[in-house]
């Protein structure tokens, strides 16, 4: 069994050099190195869905201070690019390691938390859903070509993503399944397309929900967009044939200038947080535009070698009767 994981190591080391070569070549990014934890009451820690417990501990040469086990590095990035003097078109890619304990364990979800992260300055007129759909079409088309690759170097594997990705609205896809859940809308729309990118996440829908929760002040899912709805944001998902359902691959998007941080924070009755130290560095305008996301690399990982557990391209903790659980089914965890 040791030399057959050893063989499924190799493997992800060549689906993650393959993708990260090719990311930095069409996205034009400069890999750089990046925090595990930040200071707490800044404003910079990624504060997902607003209710997730970051890991927290005081430093003892900081009085005590405290500092927190990032998220992801959604915000943290657009300050880098500030301070690296980042001009328009460049970018940079990170290698972010981050802990989530407040993360509900399934096939694919794991406290540990692995992705590209990724910020690219733009131009304020770049704001716009063309260009949010450009960027995607680069990313999917490395996707695509990963798949490719990973096929031509282990044949048993088989390569299924369709050459193109789908684009739709998050308020479009409620009114194809007006009766659907956001989860049911998702894998419908996947299973029809094989790849789709779900705009406009975050923002109350016409049916006074959003489609899945986003903070207010990183991604842009208010602002309205040449189609006519709110949001120049989302996600990008592939139908996964080895677990029968939708598979969320990256999240990404435009990152609120001024007036939608302030929009956002209203909506969520957030105001308070315009004084944290990030937030009043985008008011004072000291931070460029931009566009970022992160791209799960186990997620990666899973998908281009069929595998049907997380736990099978990384190494976390799990329940011992899980474990031998799926190890009687042949799933044997890094």
């Amino acid at each position: 069994m040791g030399r057959h994981i050893l063989k499924r190591e190799q493997a992800i080391t060549f689906v993650k050099e393959t993708f990260a070569n090719k990311l930095k070549q069409a996205l034009n990014l400069i890999p750089v190195s990046s925090p595990i934890v930040v200071l707490d009451g800044t404003g910079i820690n990624d504060d997902l869905n607003g209710i997730e417990r970051p890991v927290s501990f005081p430093i003892k040469s900081l009085q005590d201070q405290r500092a927190v086990v990032v998220h992801s590095l959604a915000k943290w990035k657009r300050i880098r690019l500030k301070e690296l003097e980042m001009e328009p078109e460049e970018g940079i890619l990170t290698d972010m390691r981050a802990l989530r304990p407040d993360e509900d364990y399934s096939p694919i979800h794991s406290i540990y938390v692995d992705q590209w992260d990724w910020e690219k300055c733009i131009l304020p007129q770049d704001r716009n859903l063309a260009y949010l759909k450009q960027t995607v079409e680069k990313i999917y088309q490395i996707i695509y070509d990963t798949e490719q690759a990973v096929h031509a170097q282990y044949d048993h594997v088989p390569a299924v993503l369709p050459e193109k990705i789908h684009f739709i609205s998050a308020e479009e896809l409620l009114q194809q399944y007006p009766t659907f859940t956001g989860k049911e809308r998702e894998n419908a729309i996947a299973k029809a397309h094989g790849a789709v990118f779900i705009y406009g996440i975050g923002g109350s829908l016409s049916n006074g929900e959003p489609h899945d929760g986003r903070a207010a002040d990183y991604d842009d899912w208010s602002t309205d967009n040449e189609k006519g709805y709110c949001g120049l944001n989302g996600d990008i998902l592939v139908w996964n044939p080895i677990l029968g359902t939708a598979f969320e691959l990256s999240s990404m998007g435009i990152r609120v200038d001024k007036k939608a941080l302030i929009t956002q924070l209203e909506i969520r009755n957030s105001l308070e947080r315009q004084q944290l130290t990030f937030h009043q560095m985008l008011l004072n305008d000291l931070l460029p535009e931009s566009i970022g996301g992160g791209i799960g690399q186990s997620r990666i990982c899973m998908f281009m070698l069929k595998l049907q557990h997380i736990g099978q391209v990384q190494v976390s903790i799990w329940d011992q009767l899980k474990k031998e659980e799926l190890s009687s089914k042949g799933v044997e965890l890094l």
